[in-house]
């Protein structure tokens, strides 16, 4: 017959059989651990907000086209977009930097492979970083679709005859009628929700992408929603 098992207290409050198991102790972690990770995150998350970030367009190892400077005074650069208000920048990078077209790059403050970054003009760019101005802001846009939906929802009258709504291609005095009306009864809570909601409305995330797109290339645009450009 097997004898009973005799425990004994150990120092940490829990006990143990003569086996050596453990019978009462608990391997979960500490609540004011878990309290700690969590604030970390948040901060974390809180700090990475209040960042400037930027996505490479091009980037070129070799330095700037049309330098003519020997090579060893050359930096490698690269071209990006900025996702907060579309602006194009040129970063100047260290000679040990390992960035890719598509990398998103925080401006503000610099990672130490940016030395220095200026703002520059669309006809500054190359043909790829140019061409690359597409899928840079589509990315932007579907990665922060709330902000983008938003649009819909609080976008307000610029004159008394203009509406921002109306500088989305293909929205006339009809469709943001019906979008006004329609966002009365509720926010609208993703573009697949306007698409529904909105008849005559099948491409809002793609209307909104073009005028973003137009607003970065075009120099002489009365109106600016998306596109914050620096005045020199």
């Amino acid at each position: 017959m097997n004898e009973p098992q005799r425990s004994r207290v150990l120092p940490d409050g829990g006990t143990e059989t003569e086996s050596g198991d453990a019978a009462d102790r608990s391997d979960a972690p500490d609540a004011a651990d878990a309290s700690e990770a969590d604030s970390t995150a948040e901060a974390s998350t809180a700090a990475d907000e209040d960042r400037q970030f930027a996505v490479a367009l091009d980037v070129l190892p070799q330095g700037r086209p049309g330098d003519d400077r020997p090579q060893y005074q050359k930096s490698p650069i690269a071209y990006a977009l900025g996702e907060a208000d579309f602006r194009l920048f040129e970063l100047t990078l260290t000679d040990d930097a390992d960035r890719s077209v598509g990398d998103r790059i925080a401006l503000d403050p610099r990672p130490e492979d940016v030395s220095r970054y200026r703002e520059v003009e669309h006809d500054d760019l190359t043909h790829n970083a140019a061409a690359e101005i597409e899928y840079a802001v589509e990315q932007i846009v579907e990665t922060n679709e709330r902000r983008f939906v938003d649009f819909y929802n609080d976008a307000e009258p610029i004159t008394l005859r203009l509406h921002r709504l109306n500088l989305l291609p293909g929205i006339g005095k009809k469709l943001r009628n019906n979008v006004l009306d329609e966002r009365k009864r509720g926010p609208f809570e993703s573009f697949a929700d306007i698409a529904d909601r909105i008849s005559g409305l099948h491409r809002p995330k793609e209307v909104l992408i073009e005028r973003i797109i137009e607003e970065i290339k075009e120099d002489d645009l009365k109106y600016r929603v998306f596109v914050d450009r620096r005045e020199e």
